[in-house]
């Protein structure tokens, strides 16, 4: 695939900064992170650069993953392997990860899917890791933001079955599955981090 043909995701550069700053520290400690959902790799190759200890593992669903290689193909980074293909529904990577991260992926998900990745992070999750899921989110049944509530409803006019998560649905999921929350990070443009920790592990500040 040509330059010309990589796509790109404005919004990828847009978050690329404050998130960084919420998962550098998260993630000082991890050697091996499994990425779901990584898009056209622009998130992966940031911060693959700023996390050099950090072995970065992109996946994407198989239909998706010529764009993505597009991307890191062209980056060679050594801490930037191959992507997985990755469809949340099916078969999951037999290994473990010490972290897990995804950005903006749950609203665009089904509900079904939202819990098959909540239960496939819980399996793949080492002890101790962390999880943590970018991207607008309901609290307690409602909408953060009018800009969120726009967003919900133009999401739901491509295919009702997507749209916005809520905090607590997600908890209880992420309980089921072993997995405690540990905060959420307010973000710009109304979007949240959302950070679990593998049952019994030690919370980082």
């Amino acid at each position: 695939m040509s330059a010309c043909a990589k796509p790109y995701s404005a919004a990828s550069d847009e978050n690329k900064e404050p998130i960084l700053a919420v998962i550098q520290p998260l993630f000082s400690q991890a050697r091996r992170l499994l990425e779901i959902g990584s898009g056209t790799g622009q998130h992966a190759i940031y911060f693959s650069a700023a996390m050099p200890h950090l072995i970065w593992q992109a996946s994407e669903l198989p239909d998706q993953l010529p764009g993505l290689h597009a991307w890191l193909d062209e980056a060679t980074r050594p801490n930037l392997p191959s992507p997985l293909a990755l469809d949340v529904l099916g078969t999951w990577p037999g290994d473990s990860f010490d972290a897990v991260f995804s950005a903006n992926t749950a609203h665009i998900m089904t509900v079904e899917a939202v819990a098959a990745m909540v239960r496939g992070v819980g399996a793949v999750l080492a002890p101790g890791g962390y999880f943590a899921l970018y991207g607008p989110f309901n609290e307690s049944g409602r909408y953060t933001s009018d800009s969120n509530r726009r967003f919900d409803a133009w999401l739901k006019s491509q295919d009702p079955r997507m749209g916005l998560r809520d905090l607590g649905d997600l908890q209880a999921l992420a309980d089921r599955h072993g997995l405690d929350f540990v905060r959420s990070e307010p973000m710009p443009v109304n979007n949240l981090t959302l950070i679990w920790c593998r049952r019994g592990c030690r919370v980082a500040d």
